[in-house]
C-alpha cells in the first residue's frame, strides 16, 4: 500500500476517533447538568431501585437521550444465567419495559 495512501487512512481513523472521544464528553456533561437541575433521577437511585426489584448482577447500565425523554437501559444478569433488560424513565425512575427470559422469575417478591 502507498505510505501515503495508509498515511490518509490513519489521519482519517484519528480524526474519527478523536470527534467520538469529543462527543462522549458533551454527553457526559449533558446528562450531568440534568442531573444536577433535577430534571433526572441520579444513576445511584436507579441502581437502588433495580436491586430492590430484581435479583441478580448489574451488567450494564447507560443514560439515553434520543429524541424524547431521558431513559436509562440496564442489563441484568439474573441467578438464572439469563440476560434481562431494562428501562427506566430517567425522569421519575419508573419501570417502562422489561424483557428477556427469566425476568419474571427474576423479580423480587413486593410484600404490602
Amino acid at each position: 500500500m502507498d505510505p501515503c495512501l495508509r498515511l490518509s487512512f490513519l489521519a482519517v481513523a484519528l480524526v474519527l476517533a478523536c470527534g467520538a472521544a469529543a462527543r462522549a464528553d458533551d454527553d457526559h456533561a449533558h446528562a450531568r447538568a440534568a442531573s444536577e437541575a433535577g430534571q433526572i433521577v441520579s444513576l445511584q437511585a436507579i441502581v437502588t431501585r433495580v436491586q430492590a426489584e430484581f435479583t441478580g448482577s448489574l451488567v450494564a447500565v447507560e443514560l439515553e437521550e434520543d429524541d424524547a425523554p431521558w431513559i436509562y437501559k440496564v442489563k441484568l444478569l439474573t441467578p438464572a444465567g439469563a440476560i434481562v433488560k431494562l428501562e427506566y424513565d430517567a425522569r421519575d425512575g419508573r419501570l417502562l419495559r422489561v424483557k428477556g427470559r427469566d425476568a419474571e422469575p427474576a423479580r423480587r417478591q413486593q410484600h404490602d
